[in-house]
């Protein structure tokens, strides 16, 4: 039987799992499944289930955040406090590792997909040293790699928590359990289903526009990457991408070069090279890497 590589993809709804004989970007994958995201002990056992059945070598693990990341902590790798229920503190990382003696190296969902894109676009050729990876779902989250690196501080970023100006008339109170009317209080994939029950799909799109603009602006002038992706499920409203290109050039007024015009918004502003691949081809490196 051949060793293989291991993706696991935790998301705030749905958990995915893969198996690759090799790293490859994009990836190759000879077995995979999907499931629902529970609680932390179902999702796990279903997870170590399908991975039991395969010969790994390692595992790479894109979660939703957020994540102790810090090198060396005791409980790097566990959850921090977290909008979704139950999952606040579970040692992720360290119960991958017991249940499937095998190497896990972990980051953030965001963070795997914006190495996995930046991946991807070596491999076509096209420099990307700087690329931003932005996922709009269950919540909104944003990941940094830079030069071939997945960013990390004292924390990933977690841009999503960014509070942004309302627009005229907008008195929601915001979903998020944190913050209220942050940025995925109000643009996130269930904040983006209510306001559309509200006021309907036209002006919810603009609504959800402005505030990933006002997103856009501010990666552009705290990061000045070379490529914003955007991916999600609520990416896929149509329109919606070409409106925040047109809202982000309105916002910038001319001032970032970057989003002078409609040609360089289309530039910056892009879908994910791998789709909804992302995230998981993300995790098959992380796991590339800690085989190797």
């Amino acid at each position: 039987m051949s060793r293989l590589l291991g993706a696991l993809e935790t998301g705030g709804t749905t958990t995915r799992v893969a198996v690759a004989a090799s790293g490859a970007i994009p990836p190759r994958f000879v077995a995979r499944d999907s499931f629902p995201t529970t609680d932390p002990a179902a999702t796990l056992a279903r997870a170590t289930e399908f991975f039991r059945g395969h010969a790994l070598v390692a595992l790479g693990v894109a979660a939703f955040g957020p994540l102790e990341l810090r090198a060396g902590a005791r409980d790097h790798g566990a959850l921090l406090d977290t909008p979704k229920p139950g999952w606040s503190r579970f040692p992720l990382r360290h119960s991958l590792e017991h249940a499937l003696q095998v190497p896990v190296a972990i980051d953030t969902d965001v963070g795997a997909a914006a190495l996995a894109e930046q991946l991807a676009a070596r491999a076509a050729g096209q420099a990307c040293p700087t690329l931003a990876y932005v996922t709009v779902g269950t919540g909104i989250g944003v990941g940094l790699a830079l030069d071939g690196a997945i960013h990390r501080g004292a924390l990933h970023p977690e841009a999503g928590h960014l509070r942004v100006a309302r627009a005229a008339g907008d008195a929601r109170p915001g979903l998020c359990p944190f913050h209220g009317d942050c940025l995925e209080g109000l643009a996130s994939g269930p904040a983006f289903a209510a306001i559309s029950k509200s006021v309907g799909e036209t002006a919810a799109l603009a609504l959800e526009a402005d505030a990933l603009a006002q997103l856009t602006i501010a990666l552009v002038g705290f990061v000045a990457p070379h490529r914003i992706a955007l991916g999600g499920g609520v990416l896929q409203a149509a329109g919606l991408l070409d409106a925040v290109r047109a809202r982000a050039v309105a916002l910038s007024a001319g001032y970032a070069p970057s989003l002078r015009d409609r040609s360089a918004a289309e530039a910056l502003i892009v879908a994910p090279l791998l789709g909804g691949e992302a995230g998981l081809a993300g995790a098959l490196a992380l796991a590339d890497a800690a085989h190797g």
